[in-house]
């Protein structure tokens, strides 16, 4: 098995440069890391597409371009001096690694980053491995990692015969967002939330996944996936890991991995009988879309945690699309009060809230509630985190760095993706009815229902206090 070193990558390879994700993210992360220093490599992209150097560089100002940059020629130029091109079949064209090889030379360590389909992620590491290509080298693969359980491992065991734990990277670009990688420090860094999370302070969870758009040009690649791979699988259930877990106790990335992996892990398979899937009216008209398609675009469920901090806490979590608004953010219902005997009537308290917004615009708010006149209104202690931090890294500016640099910590690890699909698994062997709802809705009536004797699902909390 290969070594995995420590420091910097020499060069980084993009497999699939000409793809719509280096199109919508990996060009504009690349110009950010260069305006900020932080690239330091030579860039190889690879594709089949039979381009030169200089219409990869056109694409490349026009990805930047399109992003909203504003370029500045000096920068540009510098990332630009950076790019060379090979191209060929990834799968049959051993003339191709063997090209790689040449430019590579035998002293450099490699950041080959796979913005490829995930059927081709271990034909690319075996021919680069025949190629004598990854020792000291690193992968990074994207999501999907997987389509359920007995893939997620296939893919694994392939990939961990030629690389070990510590050379590969899975990227999921949630783990990028800034409020996600804040939550750990917020959580732990301040007492007044330390001692408020947990089962006797916390009555129930929700967590929202929300878009206000449809499957639109992608309904080919969506039909066979659907929300509860696309999303809930990878994204929601990763973003609860870090909601839950304990606090590491050591600075490095298995510290943090094998916390989350421990919230993971006291996480039952889902009971199908506590989901909901849902499909928005118009979706089988979409090109690309099966006439009979009963693939999912909504999906909520009913989670527990057992262990000594959460057990007992209902989590519920759902993820949909073509919605009332774009939102993701998490909510966190603490127990009510009890009457209090000093007031008239005895009234009652509404439950405070703490509500981590993670788009748009990222921030945190705690919800209290004071009395007015006659009657409780809610009281909203609000933080902005671009108002208050300053801008954030992108996602992928983040991830792009972590993974040229050997850093882990924003990385899903080999267990815990194992437990994700361990989680959801027993929907996809046992999916249920489809409930049909309207786009621009909240999604379909059931899902209300699933929430019976609980909190009901909360208007969001939105940049613009317009809800």
């Amino acid at each position: 098995m290969a070594e995995g070193g420590d420091s910097d990558s020499d060069l980084l390879v993009i497999f699939g440069i000409t793809g719509d994700l280096a199109r919508k993210m990996t060009f504009q992360a690349l110009y950010r890391l260069e305006r900020r220093g932080l690239l330091q490599c030579p860039i190889v992209g690879v594709a089949s597409d039979d381009i030169s150097k200089d219409e990869l560089v056109k694409r490349a100002r026009e990805a930047i371009a399109g992003a909203g940059e504003k370029i500045d020629d000096k920068v540009f130029d510098k990332l630009a001096g950076r790019l060379s091109y090979l191209h060929g079949d990834v799968v049959t064209d051993s003339a191709l690694y063997d090209a790689l090889a040449k430019q590579i030379g035998s002293k450099h360590q490699c950041l080959y980053y796979l913005e490829m389909p995930p059927s081709l992620f271990a034909p690319i590491v075996e021919n680069l491995g025949k190629a004598g290509l990854l020792k000291r080298s690193r992968v990074a693969v994207e999501k999907p990692f997987g389509h359920d359980l007995t893939s997620a491992r296939e893919l694994n065991a392939r990939l961990r015969a030629l690389l070990g734990e510590e050379q590969l990277f899975r990227v999921d670009h949630f783990l990028g967002k800034e409020p996600v990688v804040e939550l750990e420090y917020l959580r732990f860094g301040n007492l007044a939330l330390v001692e408020l999370w947990n089962r006797h302070v916390i009555s129930e969870i929700q967590i929202t996944m929300a878009e206000d758009f449809g499957v639109d040009d992608r309904g080919k690649f969506y039909d066979g996936v659907g929300a509860l791979r696309d999303v809930v699988q990878n994204h929601l259930l990763q973003v609860l890991a870090g909601v839950a877990m304990e606090p590491p106790v050591g600075p490095s990335a298995d510290d943090l991995n094998d916390r989350k992996a421990d919230v993971l892990r006291a996480i039952a398979a889902v009971d199908p009988d506590r989901c909901v899937r849902g499909q928005y009216r118009g979706y089988t008209d979409v090109d690309g879309v099966a006439k009979n398609s009963q693939t999912e675009t909504f999906v909520a469920m009913r989670v527990e945690i057992d262990n000594w901090r959460w057990h007992g806490v209902p989590i519920f979590l759902r993820a949909g699309k073509a919605m009332t608004e774009r939102v993701t953010e998490v909510r966190l219902f603490t127990h009510r009060v009890p009457s209090l005997s000093f007031l008239p009537e005895r009234r009652r308290a509404e439950p405070n809230q703490i509500i981590l917004r993670i788009d748009p615009d990222p921030g945190l708010r705690i919800q209290l509630t004071a009395l007015d006149g006659d009657r409780w209104r809610d009281l909203h202690l609000d933080s902005s985190f671009m108002a208050d931090l300053g801008e954030p890294l992108l996602p992928y500016e983040r991830l792009l760095h972590g993974a040229l640099t050997g850093d882990h910590q924003l990385f899903a690890r080999e267990d815990a993706i194992e437990e994700t699909w361990r989680i959801v698994q027993p929907l996809l062997d046992n999916p249920g009815e489809i409930h049909r709802y309207e786009p621009g809705s909240w999604g379909p009536d059931a899902a209300r229902d699933l929430l019976r004797g609980h909190r009901s699902w909360q208007q969001p909390w939105l940049a613009d206090n317009h809800h």
